[in-house]
This record gives structure tokens, C-alpha cells and sequence, in this order.
């Protein structure tokens, strides 16, 4: 399915602008493109929600904090049909089934002995034609699932280390005829030749299914390094409900692109508290095993002390 090699990504969803996490991980993911000779890539996640203009402003804030990449920009509506040929061959090859349950009914579900919570418990795995048929028949539209042979899978994180996480019959197609996110992450990273995945911790979890599939797919799965989150003072992922969090929020406090990037390093351990740095400047510092593992607690106080 490849036929370029080492690249790494960010891939931002555009439903709306970026917000200081978002910018911090998009830092991250060039400095491990970058720092490994690894070509840079920015895909647009636009499957699920798109806002009009977004994506163009996501570009913009990017390249304000110096952040280069290599053109064109892919974006996943373009792709459907690539996605939905690799549905079919799944499904060819054996590996899928339809799957009628709604998601309070999986929820409600009994699950099998040492089956991890919120994973699918298989209702729909062995239905019959008779069942799959009466279901249509009631109007209610399936999504595909995988039919995983496995319970578990093991990736390699930069950060932390091997991480063993629950494979499930999870998703792959929604019942709107939607490629869900697991198998079109999966299908573009391949197709890109992206081989280094920098992402939220918040995804680690989700790994284990992506490179399993990846594997069902002929392909090898990526290197990861799930990297620390940016939370606000509660302790809560950071959103742009959190106020002045995005670049042009700050801007109207005079707060310029070059500060935000300069505290970004510094909550990095990469700058000084009063240091103005660009990319290449942390570039060459750059070591991930020197990476802070703890959140960033980002609170309005964080941009008193502009450097």
C-alpha cells in the first residue's frame, strides 16, 4: 500500500481553531519529524465535523509559530473511496461483520469473563442471515466491525515504553456509511508513509486497535510517542471554552505567536522563563527522553511573564 517512507504528521480535526494543546503537539510532532530527518506532513482529520474556513486557519497558526510541511495537504473527504475499497477487501478477505447494536445497547450489554469495560461484547458477531435480514427489514442501518482474532496488542511508544492495550471488534465503517477514524488514521498513515505517530496521551489507548489493524493490512505499524497533555487549572483537558487559548484570543490581548511558542518550550523544559526562541533553536535541543511525562496546568497567569 506504500510507496514513501519516514514521515511524521499532525493531523488536527478543523472544527475550529487550534487551541495552546493543539499548538504544543503540532510542536512536537515537527521536532520528532525534524530531529529524525523525517519529512513533516498535516493531514485534516475532516470526517466527522468540518467548520467552514478552519482548516485554513489551522495552516495559518501553524506557520506562525514556524512550522513547515510538505504539500499538498491531505484531507480525508477527498478519500472515501480509498477508504471504502479497503472496507471491501476486509470484508472480501472474511474480516468484518455487520454489527446492529446502538451504542446504549452495547453499553447495557453483558460482557464476557475478562473482557475490558466499554468493549464490544460481540452481539452481533454470529448473527444469522435470517437475523442480519429482519434487523434491515426494522430500518435500523449497520455499521462494519473488524473480526479481531485477538484480544490484545503491543506497541512501541517512545514514551512509554511497550504498552500492551484491549483490541475489540471495533468499528470501522459507521452505520451512515461514514469510515470511522480507526481505519482511515490507519489507511493514510500507511499510504503517506508516515512511520513516526505524535499525538496526545489521551490516544495511547487507542494505539493497540490502529496497529493491529495496520498489521491485518499488510503494513507495519508506526513508532508512537504519546506526549503530555495540556490541562487548565481544574485538571481538565484544555478546550477553547477555557478562554484566551487560541492564537487569535491571545493576539487580542497582545499576546504575539512568538510568545506562545516561547512558553510552549519553556513548559517543554526546551527555553528559559525569559527566553524568546524559534524552532530551529529548539530543534537543537531537542532530546525526548529529557520531555517532561507530567501535564501542562495552563492558567491565565501563564502569560503575565511574556518573554
Amino acid at each position: 500500500m506504500s510507496t514513501q517512507h519516514a514521515a511524521g504528521r499532525y493531523a488536527p480535526s478543523p472544527s475550529g481553531d487550534l487551541h495552546v494543546g493543539n499548538l504544543r503537539t503540532a510542536v512536537l510532532a515537527w521536532l520528532f519529524a525534524r530531529t529524525t530527518g523525517r519529512r513533516f506532513l498535516i493531514r485534516m482529520e475532516d470526517l466527522d465535523r468540518a467548520v467552514a474556513g478552519a482548516d485554513a486557519r489551522q495552516l495559518d497558526d501553524l506557520a506562525s509559530l514556524g512550522i513547515d510541511w510538505e504539500t499538498p495537504v491531505v484531507h480525508q473527504t477527498e478519500r472515501r473511496d480509498i477508504y471504502r475499497a479497503v472496507i471491501d477487501h476486509l470484508r472480501d478477505a472474511g474480516r468484518t461483520f455487520e454489527c446492529f447494536c446502538t451504542r446504549r445497547e452495547i453499553l447495557e450489554a453483558p460482557s464476557a469473563p475478562h473482557t475490558p469495560p466499554g468493549a464490544y461484547p460481540g452481539t452481533c458477531r454470529n448473527l444469522t442471515e435470517s437475523e442480519r435480514a429482519e434487523k434491515i427489514a426494522a430500518g435500523r442501518p449497520p455499521a462494519i466491525r473488524i473480526l479481531a482474532d485477538t484480544t490484545e496488542f503491543t506497541v512501541t511508544d517512545l514514551l512509554h515504553g511497550t504498552y500492551t492495550g484491549a483490541v475489540d471488534d471495533f468499528v470501522i465503517q459507521r452505520n451512515d456509511g461514514t469510515p470511522a477514524y480507526n481505519l482511515a488514521v490507519v489507511v493514510d498513515d500507511a499510504a503517506q508513509g508516515v512511520d513516526q505517530v505524535v499525538r496526545g496521551d489521551d490516544l495511547l489507548s487507542s494505539a493497540p486497535r490502529q496497529a493491529y489493524l495496520a498489521t491485518l493490512l499488510g503494513e507495519t505499524p508506526p513508532t508512537y510517542a504519546h506526549v503530555a497533555m495540556v490541562l487548565n487549572p481544574d485538571g481538565v483537558r484544555l478546550s477553547k471554552r477555557d478562554g484566551a487559548v487560541t492564537l487569535a484570543a491571545l493576539a487580542a490581548e497582545g499576546i504575539s505567536a512568538a510568545t506562545v511558542l516561547s512558553h510552549i518550550a519553556r513548559s517543554l523544559a526546551l527555553a528559559g522563563r525569559d527566553e524568546s526562541v524559534d524552532l530551529s533553536t529548539l530543534a537543537s535541543r531537542f532530546d525526548p527522553d529529557a520531555l517532561p511525562r507530567e501535564p501542562w496546568l495552563l492558567g491565565a497567569a501563564e502569560w503575565t511573564s511574556a518573554p
